[in-house]
């Protein structure tokens, strides 16, 4: 089981290991979402960007996110619901790429109801070199500890 409520205090860190960006989720993720954007697909477009070749879609970057932060298991059984996000993209995330995060346990409060309470986590995503190249906060609601 992962962490409850009452486990989470402000200011508490995680990090998460790393997960390199591969030409082929970035393909299947064009396909799943439609998006096939010439930056991330045509090779030949993206080197006359400025970027200088493809980038992934940020939005996988942050589906990478969620999927990192469940590989942690903090919340395991006690998340209840996604209640919000708000994401910034600072950096491009370039094929091939390493991506991980830092998670910030940035506030929590109770709900008027007594087994669950809202907590928001901020994230700091960084690529190999240290550079951010994504920020944000994932609101969730959190079961707290059962009472006997």
């Amino acid at each position: 089981m992962g962490l409850y409520f009452e486990d989470l205090e402000v200011g508490q860190q995680f990090e998460s290991v790393g997960r390199t960006v591969t030409n082929h989720e970035v393909m299947e993720f064009a396909g799943l979402a439609g998006d096939f954007n010439q930056l991330h697909t045509d090779d030949e477009f993206a080197k006359a960007s400025p970027f200088g070749r493809r980038i992934a879609h940020g939005v996988l970057v942050l589906a990478i996110m969620t999927g990192l932060t469940q590989r942690l298991g903090l919340f395991d059984g006690t998340a209840l619901a996604l209640l919000g996000l708000t994401w910034n993209f600072h950096g491009p995330v370039f094929l091939n790429d390493t991506v991980r995060f830092r998670l910030t346990i940035d506030s929590k409060r109770p709900t008027s109801k007594p087994d669950r309470g809202i907590v928001v986590r901020k994230y700091e995503v960084l690529n190999q070199n240290g550079q951010t190249v994504q920020t944000g906060t994932i609101t969730v609601m959190v079961r707290c500890r059962p009472t006997q």
